[in-house]
């Protein structure tokens, strides 16, 4: 796994909903319940931008159709059927990192 700096220290305090770019990746940074989560910012059902909508109860709700997601595990609601990718997270002092696991390193888990 590859450790890429996401944001200078987040001044936000929770709740909060941020948008980046980490590696060519659209994640959504959520801060919520006094942690920060990372996760796809791109919803599965219909394609919204989930950095729109709003986090309640431990889940991020599309802006579109409500469909919900579980921050911690990705996992939608019951009856959804799909995920979202989750990412994990480091602060450090000069700002919050999220870890990506490389193509090179998903291939050589594929085979092993």
């Amino acid at each position: 796994m590859e450790w890429y700096k996401a944001s200078d220290a987040i001044t936000d305090k929770p709740p909060f909903m941020k948008r980046i770019k980490v590696k060519g990746k659209n994640i959504c940074l959520v801060g919520y319940g006094g942690d920060i989560f990372a996760v796809s910012s791109t919803c599965p059902h219909a394609g919204a931008d989930l950095s729109g909508g709003w986090c309640k109860d431990g889940k991020i709700i599309c802006p579109f159709h409500r469909y919900a997601y579980d921050i911690k595990t990705g996992k939608g609601d019951p009856g959804q059927n799909d995920y979202i990718d989750t990412f994990p997270i480091e602060i450090r002092e000069d700002g919050v990192y999220i870890g990506l696991v490389s193509f090179t390193e998903t291939l050589k888990n594929m085979f092993k």
